[in-house]
């Protein structure tokens, strides 16, 4: 079952460097860490954060992902404990 995200949105941080992308693979991978954090798929996080965000699935608390991209960019995606929105940001943005 897939997780419900919301809207999802972006910070300024991650909405800058989709704007600098000329090829389009920046945004495409947008797309794909979203259908990945929905199905489950947490991404680069610790043990005991996917633990957390199995319980999560269970109680209704806040879904954490982490993804380090092959250019060296991290970002994270935040799916909020009530469900009504999803944000993608750069961890320097919290």
């Amino acid at each position: 079952m897939a997780l419900a995200m919301g809207r999802t949105v972006m910070t300024r941080g991650v909405s800058d460097l989709a704007e600098q992308d000329t090829t389009g693979k920046f945004r495409a991978g947008l797309v794909d860490l979203l259908r990945r954090h929905s199905n489950g798929d947490w991404g680069d996080l610790s043990p005991d954060d996917r633990k957390a965000n199995e319980e999560a699935l269970k109680t209704g608390a806040r879904v954490f992902s982490v993804y380090n991209l092959q250019s060296g960019v991290k970002l994270w995606v935040i799916t909020e404990a009530d469900r009504s929105s999803t944000t993608i940001l750069l961890p320097d943005e919290y």
